[in-house]
């Protein structure tokens, strides 16, 4: 009974050895998968980086007149109190 009992230990411990070493194999292949696929990703954006170049963006429309500033009315702030908004 207690070799049974060993052998069940011994035949265990190098089945869990073994399945490790697969995840191991296993875990490497994903790494390189997904390094691969993150180098297509920035093959990507070195391909597209034009676009997103500070140059390529026309902001002339969104510039204020700064003697139209002055003909905005200034706004009012009351005084808000949290304390009301719970009661």
């Amino acid at each position: 009974m207690k070799l049974l009992l060993i052998f069940m230990l011994i035949v265990s411990s190098q089945l869990i050895a073994s399945n490790d070493k697969n995840n191991d194999t296993d875990r490497k292949k994903r790494i390189e998968k997904q390094i691969k696929k993150e180098i297509e990703k920035e093959k990507k954006y070195s391909k597209e980086q034009r676009f997103y170049q500070q140059h390529e963006y026309d902001l002339k429309g969104a510039e204020v007149n700064p003697d139209s500033v002055d003909s905005v009315p200034d706004i009012e702030v009351d005084d808000f109190d949290m304390d009301t908004v719970y009661d």
